[in-house]
């Protein structure tokens, strides 16, 4: 039967897991502040793709995928606890 175990190792990777999510954010957010700082109405619409350069574009879908995977690990680390918690309340 399965039990929620917590060990040093798991808690380090966990910290890193977060880490490295968190400077994939911020690598995006300065990518993308360079848009907002020098941002051309006559070029197009706010956040238009006319407006943007391709490093831009890349920056803008790369950040939308990253929401997405980030979505994903979540709902993966939900399914799982609940998952260890009902094997739990079954072996007892």
């Amino acid at each position: 039967m399965s039990k929620l175990t917590f060990s040093f190792r798991k808690f380090i990777i966990g910290l890193s897991i977060i880490a490295i999510d968190i400077i994939v954010y911020m690598i995006f957010g300065l990518l993308l502040m360079g848009y907002d700082d020098f941002y051309d109405e006559s070029k197009g619409e706010y956040w238009s793709f006319e407006s943007m350069t391709l490093l831009q574009k890349i920056s803008a879908i790369g950040i939308n995928i990253w929401n997405v995977i980030n979505i994903l690990a979540i709902l993966y680390i939900v399914y799982r606890f609940f998952k260890n918690l009902n094997a739990i309340k079954t072996s007892n």
